[in-house]
């Protein structure tokens, strides 16, 4: 291996952090319950509860973003009655059930939060025993389902929509790279999906090690194998935040690059904003919310609360966005699944969304590639969907 030690060197930053990859959880919840929604008196205000973890010592500036970015929401709704209040779900899930219950109490409607997948899969145990739908932050497919909503963007959506973009690029034969992490494969299921559903095909796979010295033995096995593959693109499951920036410089020195490889990333290439430094990353494509919409709701957020909004603040705000739009109908069944799996979905601060039977979610996400270690949008983001779904 070529100057593997001062390679370390280099990228000991990156290793600090590369054991920081949260697992999914493996939490279930049960089906039914919420999928018909309570039924909503139209001359009555509709009380709607926000559950964020304000008290929690690791997450509680990100509750109290989430919190700013449903009030800023709610000041845009104009005419439409309803009743936010916030529960404090104190990060854990007896906390969240104490919050779920207490808002059951109190009349909630539907729930918008908790934050964390396990917090959600109790949430929704308890709010399905009493009809009412969740819309959690999570991105986990895992709890996804009955009357459990995700608003977080899922691996499902963004692979979907690389790989669909891939294939009209003619470089849908994909050589998938993914860790043998339970969060990564996930990832790399939904990249197989993705692959069958839109035309594409999976040409070849490769694994390795969650480690350090995992990834640097695994190298040269993977260019090897993607050689032999004859394809297209180098799909990666690893973010910046783990093994990507090992494989993005490695594997050029292994004699797979941007002159005979597309490198695509399943999650963000610009967090940390220095990651597009990488040299091994110029040309990589990855998936992004518009970045318009972003700015502006950026400004917006920052013109109110006069900090910057946490980058996962948005959910909070469409979600609440989303009930406005469905109270707005005045129907009794507005905020029932089939009224949330509307086909035409709902305007985001980040661009058009929609929840799927399924509980997950399809996001209007933009193609991104990194070029001269800066972000430039190579395909925008639609503005609506067109169709019933995925």
């Amino acid at each position: 291996m070529v100057a593997v030690f001062s390679f370390r060197r280099k990228l000991m930053a990156w290793a600090l952090g590369f054991f920081a990859l949260v697992g999914l959880s493996a939490c279930d919840v049960p089906s039914g319950g919420g999928l018909g929604g309570l039924t909503l008196n139209p001359n009555a205000s509709v009380k709607v509860a926000l559950l964020v973890p304000k008290s929690s010592q690791t997450a509680g500036a990100l509750g109290q973003s989430l919190e700013n970015a449903a009030r800023l929401a709610l000041a845009d709704l104009e005419g439409v009655k309803i009743d936010l209040s916030v529960y404090d779900t104190f990060g854990s899930p007896q906390g969240a059930e104490q919050a779920a219950n207490l808002a059951v109490a109190d009349g909630a409607r539907i729930f918008i939060g908790p934050l964390f997948a396990e917090n959600a899969a109790v949430v929704g145990r308890v709010a399905a025993e009493r009809g009412i739908n969740v819309l959690t932050f999570s991105n986990n497919s895992a709890i996804a389902g009955g009357n459990v909503f995700l608003l977080g963007n899922t691996f499902e959506s963004t692979a979907d929509r690389l790989v669909s973009f891939a294939v009209r690029q003619g470089k849908g034969s994909i050589f998938l790279v993914s860790a043998a992490d339970a969060a990564e494969q996930v990832g790399a299921q939904a990249i197989q999906t993705a692959a069958q559903r839109n035309g594409g095909r999976i040409a070849g796979a490769a694994t390795f090690p969650l480690s350090q010295n995992g990834v640097v033995n695994a190298v040269p096995t993977i260019a090897r194998s993607y050689r032999e593959s004859n394809a297209q693109t180098v799909f990666f499951t690893s973010g910046t935040a783990g093994a990507l920036p090992f494989l993005s410089e490695l594997l050029p020195e292994n004699g797979i690059s941007a002159e005979n490889a597309q490198f695509i990333g399943l999650q963000r290439l610009d967090v940390p904003s220095s990651a597009l430094s990488l040299k091994g990353l110029q040309g990589a494509w990855f998936a992004i919310p518009s970045p318009g919409l972003t700015n502006q709701f950026e400004n917006r957020y920052m013109a109110a609360f006069g900090a910057s909004p946490n980058p996962i603040a948005g959910l909070a705000y469409d979600g609440i966005a989303a009930v406005g739009a469905l109270v707005a109908s005045e129907r009794a069944n507005a905020l029932s699944a089939a009224s949330l799996t509307q086909s035409a979905g709902f305007a985001g601060v980040n661009g058009p969304f929609r929840f799927l039977p399924n509980g997950n979610n399809q996001r209007g996400l933009a193609i991104a590639q990194v070029q001269n270690n800066q972000v430039i949008v190579i395909d925008p983001a639609p503005r609506s969907f067109s169709g019933a779904g995925l």
